[in-house]
């Protein structure tokens, strides 16, 4: 089980399509630099150059969001809601987009993750009810995020400072963001060159 170079990959990403979602071609993908996306039934296999990523140290916190945080507007867990999660990741409508990525492969494939402890979920809950979140892949002293929603206005960014700023306390250097987006932008994320990402993984014993 192997994949091609990650040089060899289309200057899109794309690197390789086909496969399956086995535990271990999974954890290679991860350690490699290449993550997983459908299109239709088939698994594509990705490593854009450049990456996008958030040092934690390099988070920034809007003025409003330390408000927001400071008052308790939320509550924050993690691990408490995966499969709920994941769920929401799955149907939330997305601007842009008419589907989703995550199929029933996916979620099972994921979910199997979870129960061995590879991947984890943080979870934003207004009066009881989960209204943000994200999940991803924790590996080493990263962690490779995968998706978020939101049913709350700042519900998923809370989520998401909250749980980087544990990551960062736990020693984690490195988030993997995968491809820019405006919102993770405003956050901290950036681009660094894919081969940078790749030699950092590895100091990063992932």
């Amino acid at each position: 089980m192997i994949f091609p170079p990650v040089a060899l990959a289309e200057p899109d990403g794309l690197l390789a399509i086909g496969g399956d979602l086995s535990k271990e071609r999974l954890l290679l993908a991860y350690r490699n630099g290449i993550f997983p996306w459908y299109e239709g039934k088939h698994i594509l296999w990705w490593s854009p150059d450049p990456r996008f990523v958030l040092f934690p140290d390099e988070l920034k916190v809007s003025k409003s969001m330390r408000q927001l945080i400071r008052r308790e507007t939320f509550v924050f867990t993690v691990n408490k809601a995966f499969g709920e999660v994941i769920a929401n990741c799955r149907t939330i409508a997305r601007r842009g987009q008419d589907g989703t990525w995550i199929t029933e492969e996916v979620k099972e494939a994921y979910g199997r993750l979870h129960k061995e402890g590879y991947v984890h979920s943080a979870e934003a809950w207004l009066n009881g009810e989960l209204v943000g979140g994200l999940y991803g892949v924790r590996l080493g002293k990263a962690f490779f995020g995968e998706s978020m929603f939101s049913k709350y206005s700042n519900a998923s960014k809370y989520a998401f400072i909250r749980y980087v700023e544990q990551l960062r306390s736990e020693g984690v250097e490195l988030i993997d963001c995968q491809v820019y987006t405006e919102h993770l932008e405003s956050l901290g994320a950036r681009m660094i060159p894919r081969s940078e990402f790749i030699q950092r993984i590895a100091q990063l014993g992932v």
